[in-house]
C-alpha cells in the first residue's frame, strides 16, 4: 500500500520544466501511438482525469456533488465519452461503482471532502474485500490551505486534513493527494494504473482549485497504459505442476471447486479448461457462483458445507483429493467452521501461490499459468462425477399452492428460476436471498453477483444501479429483503433517472431474517413500510416505473407476466408479502452453525 502526497506549497504556476518518467511498472506507458496534442486551454487536470477514465473503460461515473468537487465535476461532464450519474448519497455511489466494476472490470465514484469521503468508506471497504478496482475520487481542500493552521468546513474542526486519508489507507491499495500540478499527472496515472494492476480500490484526492488550471504535463491525450504483466517463476511453476499432477493422478475420486478469487486471477477460462481436460466433478463455492458455467457437463453445484446444493457436499467431502481454486474460507463460507475437509487432501490455489496438502508450497506461481500447465499433465478421471450421477435425485417441487394461499418463498423462487436467461443477471442481497438465489440454476450467459465476504446489507440497491448501467444488454433481477432495502432505498430514484429496466423483488417478511436465525431479539423487527407506495412516490410520474404488491401465487404470476410483457420497458418493483418465519432450510441450518461459532466461550488462559 502506497500513499503519495503532493507538495505542501501552494499551487505553483505552470512551468516548462518536465522531469523524467518515473521508473514504475504500474505506471509504465506505451511509447506509441503518439497521443493527440491538446489545446493549451484544455490542458487541464480535470480533462486529463476524465480522459483517463474513458481510456480505461469507464463510461459512467457515480457522484454526489459537494463544494470541493464541483469544478472537477464540470470537467467530467464536459468529456463526451463520460456520463455523470448523480446518486442520492455517497454510500450508494460507492455501491454503484462496485456493481459497475463487476460488469465492466473497473468503476469510479466522485464525492466531496471528508463528509463525502467518510460516507463512501463502507462501500470502498466492500470493493476491497471483493478485489474490485474502484477509483474513488474526492474533491479536496484548496491547495493553499495545506500546511496552514486553517480550520475548514466538512472537517472535525482540526487543522489536520489527513483524517480522511488515514481512513482510506487500510481499504485502498494506493492513495494520492493531489495538491500540486507539477506532480498531479504522475500521481493520478500511478493511482489508476495501480488499481488496474492490483484489482483493488484506490483513493485520489484533488484540490478544488486545480482541475481547471492548464499545465504542460496535460498537453496531450493520455497514452493507453501498458501494464507490465505479472509472470510466474518458471521453475516454481514447473515444480508446482509436477507436484500437483503427482498428487492428483494417484487419487481415486478427485474433485475441483472454484472460489471467488478466480475473478481477480482472471483464471475462469483456465479453470474450465482444466475441468474439460481432466473430467473431474466440478463445483463452486457460494461466492464463486457465476464465475463457472453451470451448464458444464460435469458441474455438480455449490459446495457450502452443510448447506450445499443437493448431493454436492457428499461428493466433495468424500473425495480423496480436492483442488480449490481461489477459495476464501471464512466463518460464513465454512458454515461456522464446520466444513468436513482435510488439509492433507487439498490443493489450495491462490492467485499467485499453490499449497499442496500439508506442503510443499510454491510462491510466484500465477493461477492461470498453473491451471493451464496442469491440464496437460492430469490423467482423465470421471469417478467423482459418475458417483454424483449415480446418487443424484432431482429436487422436488414446492407443494402446490391452494387458491389464494399466502405466497411461500420457495414458490417465489420457483417462478424466478423460469425468468433467468442469457439476457438477465441476478443480484442477491445479503440475507435469505443468498441461499435462495444460490439454488437457482444459471443458464449460459446469465450474470450473478452477491457480496459474501463483506456482507453489507443494502449493498444490492447501489450494485443493481451500477451493474445495470454498465450492462445495458442484460435485465437485472434483484432479490432484496425489506431490512436491507430500508438502508439504501433512495437510489431507486437514480435507476429511474437513468431509464433502467431492472426487476426488483422486494421480499417483505418484516425484519432482519438472517439475523433472527443467528440470534433473535426484538431488534430484528423493523417498521413495515408501504414499499410499493414509497417507490410510486419516488417515481412521481417521471420516467417509466411499474409497481405491484403480491400476496399469493396468482398475484405473482400476473406480476411476472406484466414485468416481462407489457411493462418490460419499465423499472418493475414487485413487493412480495411473505410470513416472517418463511425461510429456506439452508438459512436455518447455516444460522444455527454460525450462532454456535459466534458463541464459543473464551479459550482458557
Amino acid at each position: 500500500m502506497d500513499t503519495h502526497i503532493g507538495s505542501l506549497d501552494s499551487c505553483k504556476p505552470p512551468c516548462n520544466d518536465v522531469g523524467s518518467i518515473p521508473n514504475s511498472a504500474a505506471s509504465a506507458v506505451q511509447s506509441s501511438p503518439t497521443p493527440a496534442h491538446v489545446a493549451s486551454c484544455d490542458s487541464t487536470l480535470g480533462r486529463h482525469l476524465a480522459r483517463r477514465l474513458v481510456e480505461i473503460g469507464v463510461k459512467d461515473v457515480f457522484s454526489v456533488p459537494g463544494d470541493f468537487n464541483l469544478t472537477l465535476l464540470d470537467h467530467l461532464i464536459a468529456e463526451p465519452g463520460l456520463n455523470l450519474v448523480g446518486c442520492c448519497n455517497e454510500l450508494n455511489a460507492g455501491y454503484a461503482a462496485d456493481g459497475y466494476a463487476r460488469s465492466r472490470g473497473v468503476g469510479a465514484c466522485v464525492v466531496t471532502f471528508t463528509v463525502g469521503g467518510l460516507s463512501v468508506l463502507n462501500a470502498i471497504a466492500g470493493a476491497y474485500s471483493e478485489n474490485l478496482p474502484v477509483i474513488c475520487i474526492v474533491g479536496g481542500p484548496n491547495s493553499n490551505d495545506y500546511g496552514t493552521s486553517r480550520i475548514l468546513h466538512h472537517t472535525i474542526g482540526l487543522p489536520d486534513f489527513s483524517q480522511e486519508l488515514r481512513c482510506f489507507q487500510t481499504i485502498t491499495c494506493y492513495q494520492a493527494v493531489v495538491n500540486n500540478l507539477d506532480d498531479a499527472h504522475e500521481l493520478i496515472d500511478t493511482a489508476i494504473s495501480t488499481a488496474l494492476k492490483e484489482s483493488k480500490p484506490v483513493y485520489i484526492s484533488v484540490s478544488c482549485n486545480l482541475p481547471a488550471i492548464p499545465h504542460p504535463t496535460f498537453s496531450r491525450d493520455p497514452v493507453p497504459f501498458s501494464l507490465s504483466p505479472r509472470l510466474s517463476n518458471k521453475m516454481g511453476l514447473e515444480a508446482a505442476v509436477e507436484a500437483a499432477a503427482e498428487f492428483l493422478n494417484k487419487a481415486v475420486k478427485p474433485v475441483m471447486v472454484g472460489g471467488p478469487k478466480l475473478r481477480v486471477a482472471k483464471a475462469c477460462e483456465a479453470f474450465v479448461g482444466l475441468a474439460d481436460a481432466c473430467g473431474y466433478a466440478l463445483a463452486v463455492m457460494p461466492s464463486g457462483k457465476g464465475l463457472v458455467p453451470e451448464h458444464h457437463p460435469h458441474f455438480i453445484g455449490t459446495y457450502w458445507g452443510a448447506v450445499s446444493t443437493a448431493f454436492c457436499a457428499e461428493i466433495v467431502e468424500s473425495a480423496d483429493a480436492y483442488l480449490f481454486a481461489g477459495p476464501i474460507f471464512n466463518d460464513y463460507s465454512s458454515v461456522g467452521y464446520s466444513l468436513l475437509l482435510k488439509r492433507e487432501k487439498a490443493i489450495i490455489l491462490q492467485p499467485d501461490r499453490v499449497v499442496i496438502g500439508n506442503g510443499p508450497a510454491f510462491g510466484c506461481v500465477l493461477m492461470k499459468d498453473f491451471l493451464e500447465g496442469l491440464s496437460k499433465r492430469l490423467k482423465r478421471n470421471t469417478t467423482a462425477y459418475e458417483n454424483y450421477h449415480r446418487i443424484y435425485v432431482p429436487e422436488g417441487q414446492p407443494l402446490k399452492s391452494a387458491p389464494k394461499e399466502p405466497l411461500r418463498v420457495n414458490v417465489l423462487f420457483q417462478h424466478i428460476q423460469k425468468m433467468v436467461s442469457s439476457e438477465t443477471a441476478v443480484i442477491a442481497e445479503t440475507g435469505d436471498s443468498w441461499f435462495n438465489c444460490q439454488k437457482l440454476k444459471l443458464p449460459k450467459g446469465c450474470g450473478y453477483e452477491f457480496q459474501m465476504q463483506y456482507g453489507s446489507i443494502g449493498w444490492s440497491v447501489g450494485a443493481t444501479l451500477g451493474y445495470a448501467q454498465a450492462n445495458l444488454g442484460k435485465r437485472v433481477i434483484a432479490c432484496i429483503g425489506d431490512g436491507s432495502f430500508q438502508v439504501t432505498a433512495q437510489d431507486v430514484s437514480t435507476m429511474l433517472r437513468c431509464g433502467q429496466k431492472s426487476i426488483i423483488f422486494l421480499i417483505n417478511n418484516g425484519g432482519y431474517t438472517i439475523e433472527v436465525e443467528i440470534h433473535d431479539g426484538p431488534y430484528n423487527v423493523i417498521k413495515n413500510w408501504n414499499y410499493t407506495g414509497l417507490v410510486d412516490a419516488i417515481h412521481n410520474g417521471e420516467g417509466k416505473c411499474w409497481t405491484k404488491k403480491v400476496f399469493c401465487e396468482e398475484d405473482l404470476v400476473e406480476a411476472i407476466e406484466a414485468a416481462t410483457g407489457p411493462k418490460e420497458d419499465c423499472l418493475c418493483f414487485i413487493e412480495v408479502i411473505v410470513h416472517k418465519d418463511d425461510t429456506s432450510k439452508e438459512l436455518l441450518e447455516w444460522g444455527s452453525r454460525v450462532s454456535a461459532a459466534n458463541s464459543r466461550p473464551p479459550n482458557p488462559q
